[in-house]
């Protein structure tokens, strides 16, 4: 596996004592696509949040343990959440558009990072809905609310305009379970694509999905880390025989 962007040592979050992560140790491969695999309500976006500090948001939550992004401690309180979550970009399950045209949708973006200069804007705009293959779908249309997208375009934009805040992770929360079968494939596509660039974590119930996309697999059972290693290993030759288990159910 190659150099690690991100790494969890010993993290636990649990509610009215109640655990819904244990003991989470992790390595994230820089430049691949992991995806975090497991049944729903198994702790996957809980971990997904923590990585963002999003986790801080949840009122009773008691987080231990240390989480590294390039070997800087994250959870340490006086960390810049803002500069911690620029460089995550969250897609979340389902859409959200700014009520706003397609165009300033991805501005935002850029405006968030300081850029003013309208012709740079311009520029990086159409460079962006480029990199996630909607260009040419809305290139006549860019004053127009993105309400009018298709849910599958209004995914898209919502991940241009993410990548316009210049993140170094994309966090995808099951980015697909909302779209239908199309819809779903671009954005699959533009993930294979994007990884060249960008780390990418993907969380997933979809057995077919994590078997088509992933180049590291960790699958959570009950918040636990039952089993974590390349496709072949996972799928072909899972050790544990609750991932077995799972395999066989072919969820």
């Amino acid at each position: 596996m190659n150099e690690g962007i991100l790494k969890t040592v010993d993290l636990n979050v649990s509610h009215d004592h109640t655990s819904i992560l244990k003991n989470v140790n992790l390595i994230i491969p820089k430049n691949k696509i992991t995806v975090i695999l497991g049944p729903s309500g198994c702790g996957k976006t809980t971990l997904l949040k923590c990585f963002n500090r999003l986790i801080d948001l949840y009122n009773g939550l008691l987080v231990t343990g240390r989480i590294y992004f390039n070997d800087e401690e994250i959870l340490h309180r006086k960390n810049d959440l803002t500069r911690i979550r620029q460089k995550m970009g969250l897609l979340s399950q389902r859409p959200y558009p700014l009520p706003m045209s397609i165009f300033d949708n991805v501005a935002y973006g850029l405006k968030i990072q300081g850029i003013r200069n309208k012709r740079e804007i311009s520029v990086k705009v159409k460079f962006y809905l480029k990199q996630v293959g909607l260009w040419e779908e809305v290139r006549d249309r860019l004053k127009s609310p993105a309400s009018r997208l298709s849910i599958g375009q209004q995914q898209r934009l919502c991940l241009a305009r993410g990548l316009a805040v210049g993140p170094e992770i994309i966090l995808a929360d099951e980015p697909t379970s909302a779209l239908d079968p199309i819809s779903s494939a671009r954005i699959e596509q533009q993930f294979m694509e994007l990884k060249k660039d960008y780390t990418i974590i993907l969380v997933t119930h979809i057995l077919r999905q994590a078997k088509r996309l992933a180049d590291y697999v960790v699958f959570i059972y009950f918040g636990e880390v039952i089993e974590k290693g390349t496709p072949a290993e996972v799928f072909e030759n899972p050790k544990s025989l609750t991932t077995q288990e799972y395999l066989r159910s072919g969820h």
